[in-house]
């Protein structure tokens, strides 16, 4: 479901801040299912499942840099998982 999905969020050498969290926690909430792209990672793999941690969502994949996550939308769920 996710192979069409560009990325909606970048993480850049900062790695996971306040801010990167409330915009991925914010694109979960808009659309369910997002890409989020690591830019030079150093463990991409710690670091998506800390992201998901953090928002409550679903590391569903990695791939390369890429992390898919999935948060289910609390009233109007568009993909049933």
């Amino acid at each position: 479901m996710a192979h069409h999905l560009e990325p909606v969020v970048r993480i850049g050498r900062a790695g996971l801040s306040e801010g990167t969290i409330a915009a991925v926690s914010q694109a979960l909430f808009d659309h369910e299912l997002i890409k989020v792209r690591f830019y030079e990672p150093e463990d991409k793999k710690a670091m998506s499942e800390a992201l998901a941690q953090a928002t409550g969502s679903h590391l569903c994949g990695l791939l390369g840099h890429t992390a898919i996550l999935y948060r289910r939308h609390p009233e109007r769920p568009q993909f049933e998982l």
